[in-house]
């Protein structure tokens, strides 16, 4: 099992960007998006030093969002134990998109031997992500 812990705030996929050059438009990532590929890609690249995983893996990724200063000490405290949950933006799905992308090539050969996938969203007074890749089977 590969564990990898990505040290800040969390930033969800952006929606792609489209610029016209000359006769053509072309798609880009939003740039809070690219600097967090470059973060999430930066951070695993220090942790894990193996070969990029080949054949079937799951994947299980924990977001630990920050508590927003407002409401009372008891809901913040209550955030911090896991007893209230996020259910603001970011979407789950756009998380785990901005997470799993840039390890391709680095941790796994390609995202789409993803088979099985776990995503929870969480408060946490250290906002991180807490990655958790299993090998099911080698590639044959």
């Amino acid at each position: 099992m590969i564990k990898l812990v990505i040290s800040g705030e969390p930033v969800p996929q952006g929606r792609p960007r489209f610029a016209r050059r000359g006769s053509f438009t072309t798609a880009y990532d939003p740039k809070t998006s690219k600097d967090y590929k470059a973060h999430v890609a930066e951070e695993a690249g220090r942790q894990y030093q193996g070969p990029p995983v080949a054949g079937a893996i799951a994947c299980d990724v924990k977001v630990y969002r920050p508590i927003q200063k407002a409401g009372s000490k008891a809901v913040r405290a209550a955030k911090a134990g896991g007893l209230i949950r996020p259910t603001v933006k970011g979407d789950i799905d756009n998380y785990f998109k901005a997470i799993t992308d840039p390890l391709t090539g680095l941790v796994w050969v390609d995202d789409a031997q993803i088979v099985d996938a776990h995503i929870s969203k969480f408060y946490s007074v250290d906002p991180h992500v807490e990655i958790s890749i299993t090998q099911l089977e080698e590639e044959s």
